[in-house]
């Protein structure tokens, strides 16, 4: 594997997470006059914990034959071009500038992504638009007519916008 990267979601975004989960259903059980509806306020917190675990699911992997997003696969071979995003240029890509047939995987906690262009004539899809920590990195190792780099990446994501 060339890439591989989990969209896990950042300590932080658990932690103020479950500390309102918490804090909103401690007074909703507490306060609540059936024992059913008590016990399902206090099981509201196990239930967030479950889906931040489930949306930071998400792997991002580069073979030498395919990009993995998920279960979705995309042979390189189809990929004409791939630019790296900062969050405006992410932004952007998601609002204004949305094409509605993009294939989109974005985490809104992570300000980068890279925008994989399509050269596939029988795929409606024009571009794949993927969250990542290393747009820089992600793009150079996917674009087909990027030279290698020489020097060590930093995964900043300001390196360029579609």
């Amino acid at each position: 594997m060339e890439h591989d990267e989990r969209l896990t979601v950042p300590w932080w975004g658990w932690l103020l997470t479950l500390a309102v989960t918490a804090a909103l259903s401690v007074p909703f059980g507490l306060g609540a006059p059936i024992p059913v509806v008590r016990w399902l306020a206090f099981a509201a917190t196990p239930v967030v914990a479950v889906a931040l675990w489930w949306l930071g699911r998400i792997r991002v992997v580069v073979t030498p034959e395919e990009l993995l997003v998920d279960d979705a696969r995309l042979p390189r071979r189809f990929i004409a071009k791939a630019v790296p995003l900062d969050a405006a240029g992410k932004a952007a890509l998601l609002g204004p500038r949305a094409e509605p047939l993009a294939f989109v995987v974005q985490r809104p906690w992570i300000p980068g992504a890279v925008q994989v262009v399509l050269n596939d004539p029988a795929d409606p899809t024009p571009y794949w638009l993927v969250s990542t920590r290393q747009p820089a990195r992600l793009a150079r190792l996917l674009d087909p007519g990027a030279e290698p780099a020489q020097s060590a990446d930093r995964g900043n994501g300001n390196a360029g916008r579609a």
